[in-house]
């Protein structure tokens, strides 16, 4: 009896000093090592100290706990092993709180130090799937390896696991999809948020106001949001506006009346455009004599402008200039036009 008592006190005792290792360690790592850390120029050693200060302060109790636990020579076989059995929960416990603490620490440091620095936003757009994928991983990783640790068998289990991911991922192929096109969209940029895109496939365009995992939203020059799943845009042709410059190159078509001097209608249309204070004086100006049409001579006129936002109002200002240039030059512009001729018949029935 003697002997139990003794045994049982020293467990306690073994308990208590544990207690003392652990109070100390964290007196030690939030003291000294913290105080030591904080002269580096980076925030990455904060994150991991953060993250063992629990789970070591923790794994030093509990490693007591079951040191002074199996030091007791009156405990069965059936409760060492129901003991080591809990400890080894406990242990892997500790581990997956590191490692979760870990996982989310070292998300908030590269979205406060190095995310912002970087040329593109898919980071930003991914660190929080990121850190919930990797969670969830991490969490099904301890359940099987603690179901594989009580003799449960976790093949079926894996398998099952598997067949059902795979439903779930034919039932939202579509959803997968547009996210697989959304990180391909962050990854090859062919516009960012701002630009100006017209999509030709669906004879939509205006400026993308957000960039979606699953969708791209696009305000349109009326005023309202268009949604568009993004493996519709990864599939069809896109114009970007923005890119590489805002400059913009605008046309127009005008007719003049056959009988015209075509080297006069040419001057005088390239001048009108020239005079103009919203044209690029120091980019070509260009009326180009491209066909003979039904009833007209046709040219194509065309000159660069500042920026593609103005397009619409810069050719409305453009056809007003022409028209007006070629009514002062009696320069004639034409309507399409048919001559019909009725021919009586001279036959008598």
């Amino acid at each position: 009896m003697n002997e139990v008592l003794l045994e049982i006190g020293e467990a306690i005792l073994i308990i208590a000093v544990a207690w003392l290792l652990s109070w100390a360690s964290r007196y030690f790592l939030t003291q000294v090592v913290k105080r030591l850390i904080a002269r580096t120029n980076t925030q990455l050693d904060d994150v991991i100290l953060q993250a063992v200060d629990y789970s070591f302060r923790a794994a030093i109790l509990v490693g007591g706990i079951e040191f002074a636990l199996l030091r007791l020579s009156f405990m069965s076989e059936a409760w060492l092993n129901s003991l080591d059995r809990l400890f080894f929960v406990l242990y892997s416990l500790l581990i997956f709180i590191f490692l979760y603490r870990l996982i989310g620490g070292l998300v908030r440091w590269y979205g406060a130090e190095v995310a912002h620095k970087t040329e593109t936003d898919i980071d930003d757009k991914f660190l929080g799937l990121f850190r919930r994928l990797a969670h969830i991983v991490l969490m099904m990783t301890l359940f099987v390896i603690i179901l594989g640790r009580f003799g449960i068998e976790v093949s079926a289990l894996v398998t099952t696991l598997g067949i059902g991911s795979l439903a779930i991922a034919l039932a939202a192929q579509e959803t997968l999809g547009d996210m697989f096109s959304g990180f391909t969209i962050m990854m090859d940029r062919p516009f960012a948020i701002g630009d100006r895109v017209e999509l030709l496939d669906l004879d939509t365009w205006g400026d993308v106001t957000d960039i979606g995992l699953r969708s791209t939203r696009i305000l349109t020059r009326d005023n309202r949001s268009v949604t568009v799943p993004n493996s519709v845009i990864g599939k069809g042709l896109i114009v970007n506006y923005s890119t590489p410059s805002t400059r913009y190159r605008v046309q127009t078509h005008v007719g003049v009346a056959y009988g015209t001097d075509i080297e006069l209608a040419r001057d005088v249309m390239i001048e009108a455009i020239r005079q103009q204070d919203w044209v690029m004086k120091d980019e070509r100006i260009e009326a180009l004599f491209l066909e003979f049409g039904d009833s007209s001579l046709n040219f194509r006129v065309r000159c660069w402008i500042e920026h593609y936002v103005e397009t619409r109002r810069i050719i409305d200002k453009m056809n007003s200039a022409l028209y007006h240039a070629l009514n002062e030059n009696k320069i004639g512009i034409p309507f399409p036009q048919r001559d019909i001729r009725i021919i009586e018949s001279t036959e008598k029935g």
